[in-house]
């Protein structure tokens, strides 16, 4: 269901899911004047805390989605949320991303296609659907990563190979699920592109974040990326140009592969969705990600996207703190005033579990990087706990 009337304060806006993504949606909503629901399973899910109202209940329950369909609005805050719900709620108020996209982005088989359909290239890849499809050919994608086609984040889901015996057992390890085997590439770097879009003539991205990973998890996120002018512009019309195939409505995050000495560009994945890489946005640029979603699904173009000073976002996981449970040293964070502390407001840390971040700007990308690595490094300081 859509009209073309834009959806003002005090409005009930909707989102399926109620993590800390959720949290921040919810915040930047409330701040805007808007009310919102949360759908969620977990009685203490983050979002909950600021809504209005939260559903606890599984995200396809029907009575909870006749409920959440009385919004002037919803969306949602992870990909793997129950596409034929959004499309349920779709005929009876405004959602976005639409479902069929969600569904695209669950799948990493029907993701590839789509980003190539774009003109954009990916990985050299080949789907692993049956053992059959393990044949003398695929070992011209070797050495490569088994990545099953759903289900897989923060590098849950994948295996190194670098011979068809390996692949062999690493897709029956997989539990022999459709899979994609990607080839490995000269990787250099990640990068990651937030676009904003409402339609063909409202849409604009954030600076691209420069991504630095440990085991597999996002640890920090600098911008502006430390790479020339030319190909962060090149990553940005590839993203707009991805979301355009799409015909994509909402906050888009597109991950770039930045491979080889000549800094070639090719696309990772995309979520349909806030991204992590974009929490900086909240306190380094004119308005933020969260803002953008609530604006976009609103009905309403997306606003400034600048860049306001250099920065860099650190990631804090459940391994910050103690194994009695006590608090990380939030001292030396919360002293440097150049710094932004964000926890999620989640019970139970433990060990890869994203509790919070926090994003410290600077005179440049460089400084901003140093500064946020010896603000990390102190959280594990025993010393004025």
């Amino acid at each position: 269901m859509n009209t073309d009337q834009p959806i003002l304060p005090p409005s009930m806006l909707g989102i399926l899911g109620g993590g800390q993504l959720g949290r921040m949606f919810t915040i930047a909503a409330k701040t805007m004047g808007y009310r919102v629901t949360v759908l969620d399973p977990d009685p203490n899910a983050p979002a909950a805390e600021f809504s209005d109202r939260h559903l606890c209940a599984a995200f396809d329950d029907q009575v909870a989605l006749n409920e959440l369909a009385e919004c002037a609005a919803v969306t949602t805050e992870f990909e793997n949320v129950n596409a034929d719900a959004m499309r349920f709620l779709a005929k009876h108020t405004t959602v976005s991303p639409s479902g069929d996209c969600v569904a695209i982005a669950q799948n990493r088989i029907q993701e590839k296609s789509w980003i190539r359909k774009a003109g954009l290239q990916t990985a050299p890849y080949q789907a692993v659907c049956r053992k059959e499809d393990i044949t003398e050919a695929s070992a011209q994608y070797l050495p490569g990563i088994l990545k099953t086609a759903t289900l897989g984040y923060d590098g849950k889901g994948q295996i190194r190979v670098k011979t068809l015996e390996e692949l062999r057992a690493a897709f029956a390890e997989h539990g022999r699920v459709d899979c994609v085997l990607e080839k490995m590439v000269d990787l250099r770097g990640e990068i990651s592109v937030v676009v904003c879009r409402l339609n063909h003539e409202n849409v604009c991205t954030f600076d691209p974040a420069e991504n630095i990973h440990e085991n597999g998890i996002l640890a920090y996120s600098i911008v502006p990326a430390r790479l020339s002018a030319d190909v962060q512009q090149q990553a940005q019309e590839m993203a707009r140009r991805l979301a355009d195939e799409l015909d994509y409505v909402g906050v888009l995050a597109v991950e770039i592969f930045v491979v080889g000495d000549t800094h070639e560009l090719i696309v990772n994945e995309i979520a349909t969705r806030p991204h992590n890489s974009g929490h900086h946005t909240i306190n380094a640029c004119a308005a933020n990600q969260f803002q953008q979603q609530v604006r976009i699904m609103c009905k309403l173009p997306p606003a400034d996207t600048r860049l306001l000073a250099s920065c860099c976002m650190a990631n804090i996981l459940g391994d910050v703190w103690s194994e009695n449970g006590s608090e990380p040293n939030w001292l030396p964070l919360m002293n440097n005033t150049h710094a932004h502390l964000h926890l999620y407001g989640k019970k139970n840390a433990r060990a890869g579990r994203k509790m919070g971040h926090f994003t410290v700007l600077g005179a440049d990308a460089d400084a901003a990087f140093e500064a946020a690595k010896q603000l990390h490094a102190s959280l594990t300081d025993k010393r004025n706990r």
